[in-house]
């Protein structure tokens, strides 16, 4: 959405002869490397590509062989991912350009701080705004971290085309660089051949920050600091973006995700922030070189220069020089002692002290005239020690409620308090937990009994929490998180572990217990079990301790999963609403933690339009949300992209909190019953097709490449909890996934159709009443537009073709349903917005699809011609890559299929 507000004609031609201009030296390259009948096919097939029906097409894909497969497939992957980094490039020249231009657009932050500071309370929003996007361990994005690197350099050279007109670039050079790249990217894997684990995960997460995150945030973080001012308000201390982490913390089915993996990525994320500390600081040691002999200095600089061990004679008369060259010896110590526990001096016992050498530097230089110094590099530091500390990201836990019972259970079995705690009642085990919480101090891991496994796992991870918490200070981990909480106990299950650790007693909580609830009839349980948690005075205590908040996240994946999409949408919407109502009951600010994805399935879409949506008073000062798969590289790969979406998300948040009362949305409550009565039936629809339906299971193992998919080196995490027996027991990542990859999408828009249809049959009025609820209603307009989206990114000719991979007619005839309900969806959605076309308001994904889906759907193409070898008796061993080449092209392609 908010790409399509900058799309201009201009734009567009630049990025049409941009990607002409890099398929041609693709072209080149090709044809120098490969023989010349593999090239004549490779063009064979760029012009059959828009056809989807063309026998000709189809015999020259089953003519290929394995190494044609190879060269073909990498191509076409290839190809797609030159036109993302054209247009990503073409998105930072169009915000910079507005911005410099004063141009306004929809997200920009200028214009979202003119309109907070009409509020009565607007210093107080914005000094306590606070968004924080996490980025999670189960990425689908396939590619290595040198396909990223190279991605990056091709970046930064399209940003210098528009200057090859002008002259400022020589051409010649700009051309050989280039081709030079495409060239290595051509010969380079594209995929991992080994499956990934843990650490790679944190490396490829840590890559991010050096490329654009440390400077996209403190950049953004100065500018909101100063649009404050223009608007006559100051802001004492805003951090209004932080980042989360779930890498080396989630370990919620993932048994790779140990105490070691959460303390290498606390670690890992130091050294990554006190390397940038470092380097800023070597930057201002050679950049303020001022003289004694011509300014003054206070007197706290003048102790850390007599201090300083740097003892150069040209030294004498340069105070800041000397002050700095102490703090970067206390910032290099300091990572010797948290990474290496070397204990040297001098060194910084945490990062208030960093903070108040550096603002004694800054004070001087201010109080002496020399403010304008205060800028630059100074800035950056001085903005990123406030948001990253010296942890840089918080680390989420996470682990499944059924865990938490499991150790439990064998603690007060083995301290003899209760032999069988899982037998009891609910009523029973709350009464318990609550009696072992607040009246009994033993801890109850300190008996000699042996200890399984799994608990002593569970122990280790708590107890490394702690000292990483004592060693790189609270924010380090704030919060642990628990899937499938199904009851209070769950809750106080986790906060006996905790309280094994010395994280949590009767007073206070140095962790956050966080329920995550996840399927259908979970969000609707959240009420009663928020309600009954919230009266606990133990827990008062913790949340009073945490100044007053209450986090809780919500699940889009399962619950997509488990009832469809409409039927996701509205049960997290009611239930914020819900737990809004009871927060402000019990004087608690409940805040929201979105476990979002890519895809719209699990909970994607438009970033801006997702949090306007949200339910009136559902956001107070704070939101979390995940990003995952290959959002991460397209949000935040370079330094423009990730300000724009940084910039997107604060806005976005800024201006559910101000720009709507309670008046506004007086008409949205009588639009209730209508969901109420549209989703039951869309539920009932979604679970008759994947639960009740025979032939589906096999449907979608036969007609997607859910196999492959299992099998592909994408997170280091398995593909399902346990062995696939059935749908519920699959992750929601390669359930979305795989539909994605077969072009039918189905977790975006089934059930959608026939319930829009079936009311508005029983009366002549209700599409009038549905199109005057989506030009009216923020969250109905957002869950449509977003089908919208998904149906213009299916292709039923295609997902035609995998259903014909199916072994009998009878499970080949589930298609048939589902191409039904397509094409009734696609009716009813363009009825609603009444528009004759898909992505009416949404020129630029229109055109973004229109160029390079005929490429990549050659990669569909080839993929169900390898499935076809595989099930035909070709080693899994000789076809997999390839088919891993296919599946990372779509993903490419597609943007958001994660």
């Amino acid at each position: 959405m908010a790409s399509q507000t900058l799309e201009s004609n201009s734009s567009k031609q630049i990025i049409r002869e941009e990607v002409e201009i890099l398929t041609k030296i693709l072209d080149e390259a090709t044809e120098r490397l490969v023989d010349p009948v593999a090239f004549a096919k490779i063009q064979q097939l760029k012009k059959l590509a828009s056809l989807d029906h063309s026998p000709e097409l189809d015999r020259l894909v089953e003519s290929l062989t394995s190494q044609e497969m190879d060269i073909i497939g990498r191509y076409f992957s290839i190809l797609p991912l030159l036109i993302n980094i054209s247009e990503d490039v073409d998105l930072a020249y169009e915000i910079n350009r507005k911005n410099n231009n004063k141009e306004d657009y929809l997200g920009r932050l200028s214009s979202t701080i003119e309109m907070v500071a009409k509020a009565d309370d607007a210093e107080t929003i914005l000094e306590n705004v606070h968004v924080v996007p996490v980025l999670t361990a189960h990425p689908t994005q396939v590619q290595r971290e040198t396909m990223l690197e190279l991605t990056n350099h091709l970046h930064g050279l399209l940003r210098k085309h528009r200057d090859i007109a002008l002259g400022l670039v020589n051409e010649d050079k700009w051309y050989a660089d280039l081709r030079r790249y495409i060239e290595i990217m051509l010969q380079t894997d594209m995929i991992r051949e080994k499956k990934l684990k843990v650490t790679n995960e944190i490396t490829n997460v840590m890559s991010y920050y050096d490329f654009s995150i440390i400077k996209a945030i403190t950049n953004l973080n100065t500018e909101y600091k100063r649009l404050a001012g223009q608007n006559g308000i100051h802001l004492e201390n805003p951090r209004p973006i932080r980042m989360g982490m779930w890498v080396g913390g989630d370990r919620d089915g993932n048994p790779f995700v140990t105490a070691k993996t959460l303390r290498k990525s606390a670690l890992t994320q130091a050294e990554v922030i006190l390397n940038f500390y470092d380097q800023k600081l070597y930057e201002l040691y050679r950049e303020i070189a001022l003289s004694s002999s011509f300014v003054a200095t206070s007197e706290a600089v003048e102790h850390l220069a007599d201090i300083s061990n740097d003892a150069s004679v040209y030294r004498e008369k340069e105070p800041y020089r000397k002050a700095f060259h102490y703090i970067r010896e206390n910032i290099q110590n300091t990572r010797s002692y948290l990474l290496y526990d070397q204990d040297l001096t001098p060194r910084y016992d945490d990062v208030t002290e960093f903070k108040k050498d550096l603002h004694a530097i800054r004070d001087s230089l201010i109080d002496n005239q020399a403010e304008n110094l205060v800028s630059g590099t100074f800035t950056e530091i001085l903005e990123a020690v406030e948001v990253f500390g010296f942890f840089l990201a918080s680390i989420d836990m996470r682990q499944d409620s059924s865990v938490h019972e499991a150790c439990v259970a064998e603690l007060l079995a083995t301290a003899n308090i209760v032999p069988n705690y899982s037998s009891l009642s609910e009523e029973d085990k709350v009464s318990l937990l609550l009696k072992q919480l607040s009246e009994d101090p033993r801890i109850l891991s300190a008996t000699h009994a042996e200890k399984s496994e799994l608990l002593a796992g569970e122990l280790d991870i708590f107890r490394m929490a702690r000292d990483l918490k004592d060693k790189l200070g609270e924010d380090v981990i704030k919060q642990t998180i628990i899937s499938h909480t199904e009851s209070v106990s769950d809750m106080l299950e986790l906060a006996i572990m905790l309280k094994e650790a010395g994280l949590v007693d009767a007073e206070t909580a140095r962790v956050q217990i966080v329920p995550l609830f996840e399927t259908i009839e979970d969000l609707e349980n959240a009420n009663p079990i928020m309600t009954e948690y919230l009266q606990i005075p133990m827990v008062q205590n913790w949340i009073a301790a945490n100044k007053g908040y209450q986090e809780v996240m919500l699940g889009y994946s399962d619950s997509n999963k488990d009832g469809g999409y409409l039927a996701s949408g509205w049960t997290l919407y009611k239930a914020q609403l819900d737990l809004t109502r009871i927060g402000d009951q019990f004087g608690v600010n409940i805040t929201f933690f979105h476990g979002r994805g890519g895809t719209v399935g699990r909970g994607g879409g438009p970033s801006y339009d997702a949090i306007t949506s949200q339910p009136f008073g559902s956001i107070n000062d704070r939101i979390r949300l995940t990003e995952q798969g290959e959002v991460i590289g397209n949000k935040y790969g370079n330094k423009d992209a990730a300000y724009f979406n940084f910039e997107m998300l604060l806005s976005a948040t800024l201006d559910r909190m101000v720009s709507t009362t309670a008046s506004d949305v007086s008409p949205w409550h009588q639009y209730e019953d209508v969901m109420d009565e549209i989703v039951a039936d869309s539920n009932k629809i979604y679970r008759d097709l994947v639960f009740e339906t025979p032939e589906f299971y096999d449907y979608f193992f036969e007609a997607s490449p859910i196999q492959s998919i299992s099998k592909l080196n994408i997170g280091s995490r398995p593909a399902a909890r346990k062995t696939i027996t059935d749908i519920g027991g699959l992750r929601a990542i390669p359930w979305v996934f795989s539909w994605s990859q077969n072009r039918v999408m189905l977790p975006g828009w089934y059930g959608v159709g026939s319930s829009f249809k079936h009311f508005i049959d029983k009366d002549e009025k209700n599409l009038a009443l549905l199109q005057k609820m989506y030009r009216n209603w923020p969250f109905f307009k957002s869950l449509l537009s977003n089908v919208d989206m998904v149906l213009s990114k299916t292709n039923m000719n295609i997902a035609f073709k995998y259903a014909q991979l199916c072994e009998t007619d009878e499970v080949r005839s589930v298609f048939h349903t589902i191409l039904d309900e397509w094409q009734l969806t696609k009716n009813v959605i363009l009825a609603i917005e009444d528009e004759e076309e898909l992505l009416a308001e949404n020129a630029f994904l229109k055109a973004s699809l229109e160029y390079r889906m005929p490429y990549f759907n050659i990669l569909n193409y080839l993929q169900i011609e390898l499935i076809k070898r595989i099930r035909s008796g070709m080693p899994e061993e000789e076809v997999r890559k390839l088919i891993h080449t296919t599946i990372n092209g779509v993903a490419t392609g597609l943007r958001n299929s994660g």
